[in-house]
């Protein structure tokens, strides 16, 4: 069963196939005889008296009820589902408890069948996040066999208490976005790996440009395969030239007829498949390093939101940062020298330690050749990640407090929630300090803010001359759930931080 979901104004039931309704808000805010809106739902003349008082749903009672109820002239009864969320917010937890309301959306929303879910926020902006975070609910990627249930439309809109409207067009660009991101993320190697991404992004970019009424053109440049060796990528041809099929850098740019004096490359690790190389991963530890190309993926989907909803005020270039970290006889060794396209050179003292050799190619590129005045790179990068920022919040270094404050700020708003990780590149780039080359690729001393580390490494890799913002984002947590589903951690994200650029 294949879910679509489609933002818009209340839908009533006569106008749609639907079977079920839900409500959805924060405690306290669902108490029918004080929301008149929610009539709409459940008119009080189809009630039976018995459950209004349930209804009312107050501090300390029933978090949800779920009654059958007559819609208009229609004799079907329809399943209508009130539940509320925990929204106590701390600082660091943005505008909306986006964790909280995804898991109540997700029991309040029957299983099959359409659906029409209100989301009850108290301002547009809380509405953005809250369907943002309501559209995580269905990934698109599904492989299982046997009888499915009928493919079918989650219709969700929003009760405003504060009046305002709400732009559905972009939250709709956004969660497709998300949910394109989702399934990258989902899909197994064999299924999706270099070549087959390369091919969605040439088919992307050619549907972006067949958009009606779109406000920018699209185009794509791929170096591939051995192109990358000639050409200078010594990371993302070290790392991928052992896999089946060819490493690749993707170059989508995205440039509005309008004219902008901005300029923002997005920079995202594409690990297809992390088995560790020569320093192999243990059994346990390899199971959901189909995820690894989760920035690429948030990077990708992005960019989706971003021509989509048709965005004007910047240039945007993604660039893919494609391998598979397999091994072979091909296969980089440690001990062996990278030379990357910064000129640079890096002794592999850890060859699963990849995906920072290979954004360190896409950063310099995007330095020296694309004229950014923001350089972001995403990356599921450091385990460490988790233990420094936790499993919710992605780890953000920042060379400016600008850049660190600007981030944060599109995290709050988008649910994509961050914070801040050590800047000090004078302290910490000693840990990569080698005899030989001009840096190593790990780290001499795991308990030295490691993942703060790894930004600084490929940071060490943009172009001297480069004097514009810098943020490295580290998603190795909230990229993927307890299930390894992809979250889309990532594309709303990018897609706020270029909005407000």
């Amino acid at each position: 069963m294949t879910t679509t979901v489609q933002f818009g104004p209340y839908l009533a039931a006569t106008d749609l196939a639907i079977s079920s309704r839900a409500v959805v808000g924060p405690k306290g805010s669902i108490q029918l005889a004080d929301l008149p809106a929610l009539a709409k739902v459940a008119p009080f003349s189809t009630l039976d008296p018995s459950v209004t008082e349930p209804l009312r749903l107050k501090e300390g009672g029933a978090s949800s009820v779920t009654v059958w109820t007559k819609s208009g002239n229609a004799e079907a009864l329809t399943q209508v589902t009130f539940a509320e969320f925990d929204n106590k917010l701390s600082r660091n937890m943005g505008i909306l408890r986006v964790d909280t309301l995804r898991a109540t959306v997700a029991s309040a929303v029957a299983a099959t069948g359409n659906a029409q879910l209100t989301i009850v926020v108290q301002s547009a902006q809380e509405a953005f996040a809250a369907g943002l975070a309501a559209a995580r609910n269905w990934p698109t990627f599904d492989k299982k066999s046997g009888k499915k249930a009928a493919d079918r439309t989650v219709y969700i809109d929003f009760h405003v208490t504060n009046g305002e409207q709400v732009n559905f067009a972009e939250i709709q660009a956004v969660a497709n976005g998300i949910r394109n991101t989702q399934r990258y993320v989902d899909m197994p190697p064999a299924d999706f790996n270099t070549i087959h991404f390369v091919a969605e992004a040439k088919r992307v970019a050619e549907s972006l440009n067949a958009l009606p009424n779109k406000a920018g053109n699209v185009s794509i440049e791929v170096i591939q395969g051995e192109e990358l060796r000639d050409r200078g990528f010594g990371g993302l041809w070290g790392v991928g030239k052992a896999g089946e099929y060819p490493p690749a850098l993707v170059i989508l740019t995205y440039e509005p007829t309008t004219e902008t004096s901005k300029t923002v490359a997005l920079v995202g690790k594409g690990i297809v498949f992390d088995c560790g190389g020569l320093s192999l991963k243990p059994s346990t530890a390899m199971c959901g390093m189909k995820t690894d190309m989760g920035g690429a993926g948030a990077v990708f989907g992005a960019f989706q939101a971003i021509v989509s909803a048709g965005l004007t005020n910047t240039k945007v270039h993604a660039l893919l940062c494609l391998a598979e970290n397999a091994i072979d006889s091909k296969s980089f060794r440690n001990d062996d020298v990278l030379v990357h396209y910064s000129g640079k050179s890096t002794e592999v003292n850890n060859t699963d330690a990849e995906g920072r050799l290979v954004l360190a190619d896409g950063v310099a590129y995007a330095t020296k050749h694309l004229n950014p005045d923001a350089v972001i790179d995403i990356a599921t990068l450091t385990g460490a990640q988790l233990i420094t920022t936790g499993k919710i919040h992605a780890g953000i270094v920042s060379r400016t407090e600008s850049a660190e404050a600007a981030m944060l700020a599109a995290g709050k708003v988008t649910g994509d929630v961050c914070f801040p990780m050590l800047y000090a590149p004078d302290l910490l780039l000693a840990e990569f300090k080698s005899e030989i080359a001009d840096l190593t690729n790990n780290v001499k001393n795991r308990m030295n803010a490691q993942s703060s580390c790894a930004g600084h490494f490929v940071e060490a890799h943009l172009a001297e001359e480069y004097k514009g913002e810098w943020v490295h984002v580290d998603i190795a947590g909230p990229s993927a759930d307890a299930k390894t589903r992809g979250t889309g951690f990532g594309a709303a994200l990018l897609y706020q931080y270029v909005k407000n650029f």
